[in-house]
Order: structure tokens, then sequence, then C-alpha cells
């Protein structure tokens, strides 16, 4: 029996988000428990490393709606109520963790890569989520291509 009542889930949609899910799936007592969040860097955080290129991205209201919708598709897949898919915009560890303060949280889950250095561990966001928080932080390992 979980004793995890609501549950956070940081999705990356360039990483492995599936394996992390299964993960949450595994800890939870129902879907219902579950949480998405899914935290976009703002476009004023990019133009500096876009100056004198060519820029086609997106607003960051385009941004937002692609990134609801898909993860309204990956809650319908995990039987995830879509009222509680959540999309921010900022800092990603500090939008996480506001968002499992808010929330009531007791349990936040996120994936890590893990490459060098203290990233044999942790990577770099979840290691910035992990500090600072009050809620236990399950950091799922995800297998290197």
């Amino acid at each position: 029996m979980s004793i995890y009542k609501k549950i956070i889930v940081a999705i990356d949609f360039n990483a492995e988000h599936e394996h992390v899910l299964e993960r949450a799936m595994s800890v939870c007592q129902t879907p219902e428990d579950v949480s998405l969040v899914y935290v976009s860097m703002p476009i004023v955080y990019l133009q500096p490393l876009l100056y004198g290129g060519e820029y086609n991205a997106m607003t960051d209201a385009e941004t937002v709606d692609d990134a609801r919708k898909k993860l309204e598709v990956i809650a319908d897949k995990f039987g995830i109520n879509k009222e509680h898919v959540h999309i921010k915009t900022g800092d990603i560890s500090d939008e996480i963790k506001a968002l499992a303060n808010d929330t009531s949280a007791d349990l936040i889950i996120i994936g890590t890569h893990g490459r060098s250095g203290i990233k044999a561990l942790l990577g770099s966001t979840a290691n910035a989520v992990l500090h600072g928080v009050k809620q236990d932080v399950l950091a799922v390992r995800m297998q290197d291509d």
C-alpha cells in the first residue's frame, strides 16, 4: 500500500517519460493520485543564445498550448485526470517545487540522466528540485542511449 496520496510527475518530452510514469504508477494507489507537470523555459531565456541566427521558435503561448495537448495525450494513456495536467513557464525546478507546495504533494517524481560528476547521481534539474523541498523526491534513472 502506498503512503503517497499526491504525486507530482515532471515530464520531459525529450526523454523517457513513459519509464518515469510507469514508476509513478507503481507507487501510487490510483491514477487519481498523480498530477503531471511540464515546465517550458520562457522564450526570453533563449533569445541571447539565438542572437544573429535564424529564429523561428513558437511564442510562449504556442509552446504552452502544444505542451498541454501532448500532456493530455500522456494523461489519457495512463488514466490520469486531465484536471491534474499542469503547464508552467519559468525556471523548471522552481516551478516544480511551487506546484508541489501549492497542491500539497507528498512526492515529486522526476527523471534523471546522470551523466558526470554529481550528475552521476542526479541530473541538474533533479538535483535542483531535490534541494529545498519538503516533499520526498524519487529520481528515476533513465537509460542512456
